[in-house]
């Protein structure tokens, strides 16, 4: 740190501590920044919407709000019930699927008589899952998980603080069993079941969408191999006992990562044919298929990713989904014809920015659109589609939004920081509150940078973001970038970039870009960078501390996993394989093996009751740090899961101590010359 340096505030903590404290408050135990949320559920004839809205005397009612007229009533009892959608509930209405312990049965409406339909093997750890009524009511088709072989995991249980129980979860690591998985159908007069012939490989694979596929004699099943690296949709027959493979795709990465955007199909066409996404001409980009497999169409052409589907309106003959071709931290609703002839057409106006969601009417002729930005509350409003025109504003946050101009006395700048080679990274800043660009201030990176999620995104809320500006305002530059790697909208090979090994590329992307942001704003101080993240961030928040430790001087790891391996197969195998297959993959990725190069000041938190990234995975670090003689700080919330909520003043408490460890190590506020 550079020694001839002055700050202009004090660290002391009588100076911030009450203020700040009151502030997390507000966020985490008050709610002051949460938008209220418009929910509703359409009616099946489109003609208006149903929300759930509490009386004067305290009772709550549903109401339906027409869409043309904005007139409400409160629906009757039998209304209520002619609306609700139940899965579990026969088409005829004759049955209700219901779990007694893990067993599967139906019950008969008219007396309550139950009727067994899948029972667990003594001996075996079995459970039903996805369980689907075929349209003519007479069979079930159901997913069978036997995770017997899984192996246990022993977790502590907080009854007696001097002799707890010990509890025993399943949990796959990488390399290890996972469930073995099997397709069967139920004959609901017979209660027999029949097996589909589901390929098993040995090492096991998962199962994406499983359902009838449009009739009530054939059932559609997707496979995704164990690395995700292979996909298929096959038809089932159950008259003719055939099998038919109606799609298939390979990928020397993955074809379907762990946020699941490319998973299962739609049909179309009265079942004739099929629209799935698919990454398989480097876009996210859906094709149309006929029934027997054969491509007809790519429906959305050209170099952008679809962000999430939306919904097929065949009245008008086009495809809605969301993306966003120029700003990779935005989302919009667009729209192509369903026969691929046309072009791209934004429904989204232009006028507007940010982040759309809509729920769609089921004759997609109306939309519930909700819109925000990162300094913008959520706005929800009744629009008619394919115009977009207004209807009426249904929720607009007015006592938020009044709020927010309190909190935000800066707007966020969303920046593009070039680090060579082409490679352009999506960033956003928050500035203090008596920002001074005349000076130069520390900088605290929130770092995420693992292929699940983004958090350079352009909605409200988002990435701590709310956390982050109290931070900011206490006298620190506060950023957050998406490395390569991340789930951008900018292409497969974005994405892919970081297969076989996590962590080293996305330590470099950051660190370029840091360093090109300070290049470029004369007011970023390099002596006083902080960075920390959370799971994957905590992770790429070691890997920076350990292999860039010039740069960075205090790290705040939340919930890491040093040691990837340990980790479970679900997630990081699709990016890594497994040890035996990628062994130099696993040991550049693992931040353990770098901890002998940490210089700064860092903390480690997590909690005794983790689920997800166990504190076995931390504790190996631990020694190692301690083999080593690196002084470390280590925070463990007992009893707190992956996201330490469990308990009053968790949330509270883990925001004020990761402030407090950095304030102490990190001096804030302005520096300029003595």
């Amino acid at each position: 740190m550079t020694p001839n340096l002055l700050y202009a505030q004090s660290s002391h903590r009588n100076d911030w501590w009450d203020s700040t404290e009151q502030r997390i408050r507000a966020i985490y135990d008050r709610g002051e920044l949460r938008g209220k949320r418009f929910e509703a559920e359409w009616l099946p004839d489109s003609s208006g919407y149903v929300v759930r809205e509490r009386n004067h005397d305290g009772r709550e009612s549903r109401v339906v709000h027409d869409v043309a007229s904005g007139a409400r009533r409160e629906l009757t009892d039998a209304e209520i019930r002619s609306t609700q959608v139940n899965s579990m509930r026969s088409p005829d209405g004759r049955y209700v699927l219901q779990y007694e312990g893990r067993n599967l049965y139906a019950r008969e409406v008219a007396d309550g008589t139950t009727v067994p339909l899948l029972n667990r093997p003594d001996g075996r750890d079995v459970e039903f899952q996805s369980p689907r009524w075929s349209p003519d009511s007479r069979r079930i088709v159901c997913i069978e998980s036997d995770q017997t072989n899984v192996r246990l995991r022993p977790v502590l249980v907080p009854t007696d603080p001097s002799y707890p129980e010990i509890d025993r979860h399943r949990f796959a690591r990488v390399g290890e069993k996972i469930p073995v998985l099997r397709v069967g159908v139920i004959d609901i007069e017979t209660q027999h079941t029949r097996w589909l012939p589901i390929e098993s490989p040995e090492e096991g694979f998962y199962l994406g969408q499983v359902d009838w596929a449009g009739n009530s004699d054939e059932i559609l099943v997707e496979t995704l191999s164990r690395f995700r690296n292979e996909r298929s949709f096959t038809l089932h027959n159950l008259k003719t006992g055939s099998a038919t493979q109606i799609y298939h795709e390979t990928n020397e990465a993955w074809a379907v990562s762990s946020q699941g955007k490319n998973l299962g199909l739609t049909w179309i066409r009265d079942g004739e044919a099929f629209l799935v996404i698919s990454e398989q001409d480097g876009w996210r980009h859906a094709f149309l298929y006929a029934r027997d497999g054969k491509q007809l169409a790519l429906l959305t052409p050209g170099d952008y990713d679809i962000i999430e589907p939306g919904r097929v309106d065949e009245r008008s003959q086009c495809y809605y989904f969301y993306a966003s071709p120029q700003n990779a931290t935005q989302k919009y609703l667009y729209r192509v014809p369903l026969d691929g002839s046309g072009s791209l057409t934004r429904v989204t106006p232009e006028t507007q920015s940010g982040t759309h969601e809509y729920l769609f009417s089921p004759d997609a002729k109306w939309a519930l659109q909700t819109s925000s930005t990162l300094d913008t509350p959520p706005l929800t409003q009744l629009v008619e589609l394919p115009t977009h025109r207004i209807v009426r504003v249904l929720e607009e946050n007015s006592d938020l939004r009044a709020t927010a101009k309190q909190w935000i006395p800066h707007p966020t700048e969303f920046l593009q920081l070039d680090i060579g080679d082409h490679v352009t990274l999506d960033a956003w800043l928050i500035k203090p509150r008596d920002f001074d660009p005349s000076r130069k201030y520390p900088i605290f990176v929130y770092v995420y940078g693992e292929p699940h999620l983004q958090t350079v995104l352009d909605s409200w809320g988002a990435a701590q973001n709310h956390f982050l500006r109290v931070v900011a305002d206490l006298g620190y530059l506060v950023v957050s970038i998406d490395n390569r790697g991340t789930p951008a909208p900018k292409g497969a090979a974005w994405r892919r970039s970081i297969f076989g090994s996590l962590g080293p590329l996305s330590t470099e992307d950051q660190a370029a870009a840091l360093q090109e942001l300070a290049r470029t704003r004369s007011y970023v101080d390099l002596s006083r960078v902080g960075i920390w993240g959370w799971s994957g961030g905590g992770s790429n928040t070691l890997n920076a501390m350990f292999r860039k430790p010039d740069l960075y001087h205090v790290g705040i790891a939340v919930v890491p996993k040093p040691q990837p391996h340990l980790y479970n197969a679900w997630f990081q195998e699709i990016y890594m394989r497994t040890r035996e297959v990628n062994p130099e993959g696993y040991e550049r990725s693992a931040p353990i093996n770098f901890a002998a190069g940490l210089k700064g000041d860092l903390l480690m938190i997590t909690g005794s009751g983790e689920t997800n990234t166990h504190m076995q995975i931390i504790d190996g670090l631990v020694d190692r740090l301690i083999e080593l003689g690196k002084p470390f700080d280590y925070m463990v919330y007992p009893n707190r899961n992956h996201g330490l909520r469990e308990g009053l003043g968790s949330e509270v408490h883990v925001r004020m101590l990761i402030i407090r460890y950095l304030v102490e190590h990190l001096p804030r506020g302005p520096a300029s010359d003595p």
